[in-house]
């Protein structure tokens, strides 16, 4: 029955709306960029640009405007939780203009011949700064993608709160929560409160945690009121669609056979072309790095005269054990064996490891790996085998993640912000795995380079993953 429920038509406009809004976003950007582009020539030159003006700057421009549009996505500027946020937008905005300029500069000194005189591009990024935060800040929240239907919400925990929390936040998703209900333990007693709301507030719309067992029993009575024009929405699906995470308390047995099979069936052309791609990627960057392997040297030893590398253990695809070798970035190597009572590491980062860290230094010998095949450029994070053998054991279905092969990036690297590392973290090693099942859900090449532009920018921030 729970597959039998015509539930998801709120989930697809609502993608439908997310995508129209990236696209007209994405429009918008473009528009601004060229609108920017003919006021810098009208404010140089006092004169509306002629024609052959114009076409002179704007093959120079277009390469600039595809790597703004670049930058913007791997910002944030796109993603559906922000581009509504007017307070968010603004922020994310300022980064990626000032990363703009970086590469408007760098363009221009590498290619000096193409944006003439010097002038030019200083005023374009004043102009186009403004023009930006005018669009997107002043004109792009008007737009209303989709009408707000009333619905009502049937489930319990702090998913469902969140679910709550984000719905109801102003952002416009479509729908609008009236009123909340707890599954009683009577049956009898949530098919009445589930009624009673739904009169109560002529909601047209109902999102409920389908695997609660309470309203798993309830299901019968919802299937009826699809006949009256309501829609019944799976809160876990609903949860996915906002959040890109899999709510942990909404999905069984069940939901792994269905939707992590795919992890393990056939998929000739995606897993060939992303094992060609790492072989490339890796192969290049690798050779490339042993250029700054001296330095590296040089660096640890100067500072604590400790060994260079570091080789441990860590578990791969189908949990099979795999070797990686890294930069050390600790004053020792302890292996996640960890022999204090609190279960952390007693061992510090070092001065240099400190850095090594931020810019993903410390991992390129891990690039061998991949090009052997044990790892992937992206996937799930290998982890020790002392800390699998703990969470094995205090977190559900945490093995699913090793159904695919191991990353040196992955989609929870990126959006999980509270990353345990040397240390038994059982409560954020439970969330970030949301973000790995999320992972192996819907892994594809449109999501590997999605999450290899959000790692560059990372870098580039220096904020670490």
């Amino acid at each position: 029955m729970l597959n039998d429920l015509p539930n998801y038509g709120i989930v697809l406009s609502m993608k439908i709306a997310n995508s129209k809004a990236t696209i007209i976003l994405i429009l918008g950007d473009i528009i601004a960029y060229l609108f920017s582009l003919i006021l810098t020539l009208t404010i140089r030159y006092s004169l509306i640009p002629s024609r052959a003006l114009l076409i002179d700057h704007l093959p120079s421009f277009s390469i600039l405007f595809a790597l703004f549009l670049l930058v913007n996505f791997s910002s944030g500027l796109y993603n559906k939780q922000s581009s509504f946020v007017r307070n968010h937008i603004q922020g994310l905005l300022l980064k990626a203009q000032i990363i703009n300029v970086f590469f408007g500069i760098a363009f221009f000194y590498l290619v000096p011949a193409v944006i003439t005189p010097r002038a030019n591009l200083a005023i374009y990024f004043i102009v186009s700064t403004i023009l930006l935060w005018l669009w997107r800040v002043v004109m792009f929240p008007v737009f209303n993608f989709a009408r707000s239907q009333p619905a009502i919400l049937v489930g319990t925990g702090d998913d469902i709160q969140d679910i709550h929390g984000e719905i109801n936040s102003g952002t416009n998703y479509g729908i609008l929560f009236k009123e909340k209900i707890s599954p009683e333990i009577s049956i009898d007693a949530t098919v009445k409160a589930i009624a009673d709301a739904v009169k109560r507030n002529q909601a047209s719309v109902i999102v409920a945690d389908l695997h609660n067992p309470t309203i798993e029993k309830a299901i019968p009575f919802m299937y009826s009121l699809i006949f009256s024009g309501v829609q019944i929405i799976d809160a876990g699906r609903l949860y996915e669609s906002i959040f890109d995470r899999i709510p942990l308390s909404m999905i069984k047995e069940r939901w792994l056979v269905l939707n992590t099979s795919s992890a393990i069936g056939t998929r000739l052309v995606y897993d060939s072309l992303k094992r060609l791609m790492d072989i490339i990627v890796a192969g290049i960057v690798g050779a490339i790095s042993l250029v700054f392997y001296p330095f590296i040297y040089l660096a640890i030893k100067i500072d604590d005269g400790g060994p260079i590398f570091i080789s441990q253990e860590r578990i791969g695809k189908n949990g099979k054990l795999i070797r990686i070798t890294k930069f050390r970035s600790m004053t020792a190597n302890d292996c996640g064996s960890y022999k204090n009572d609190h279960g952390r590491t007693d061992l510090t980062v070092t001065r240099v490891g400190k850095f090594i860290r931020l810019t993903r230094i410390d991992e390129l010998p891990q690039l061998w790996s991949v090009i052997r095949g044990d790892q992937s450029l992206i996937g799930p994070r290998p982890e020790l085998p002392a800390l699998v053998t703990v969470y094995q054991k205090e977190i559900q279905y945490y093995d699913t993640r090793h159904l695919i092969k191991p990353g040196l990036s992955g989609w929870a690297q990126i959006y999980h912000r509270a990353h345990p590392h040397h240390t038994v973290a059982v409560d954020d090693t439970r969330d970030k795995l949301s973000y790995d099942l999320y992972y192996v859900k819907n892994r594809s090449l449109t999501l590997d380079i999605r999450i290899a532009l959000q790692t560059i920018k990372s870098i580039l921030s220096r904020q670490g993953v």
